[in-house]
């Protein structure tokens, strides 16, 4: 018998963190800043952004809130689309 191969909430949870940080890491290039000054921007660490940008996914939403406002991002939720079958 065959069974449905579903992805894991884990696995889920880290492409969107892997999806996120490669957002955030482009954005930043493309405004020209280092990590440091968006880091000094942002009133967070350095490593905090290292480990955004790498697809951290447990990384601190009060952290990543000012990143994404100095670089011009927001969070959006939307409704998720069912897999196909």
């Amino acid at each position: 018998m065959k069974t449905k191969t579903s992805r894991s909430p884990e696995s889920e949870v880290s492409d969107w963190a892997r999806q996120l940080g490669a957002e955030v890491r482009r954005r930043r290039k493309a405004l020209r800043l280092t990590q440091k000054e968006l880091a000094d921007l942002a009133r967070c660490g350095p490593d905090f952004l290292y480990d955004l940008e790498r697809g951290k996914p447990t990384v601190r939403l009060d952290k990543l809130v000012p990143v994404l406002d100095m670089l011009g991002l927001r969070l959006k939720l939307e409704p998720r689309v069912p897999a196909a079958s």
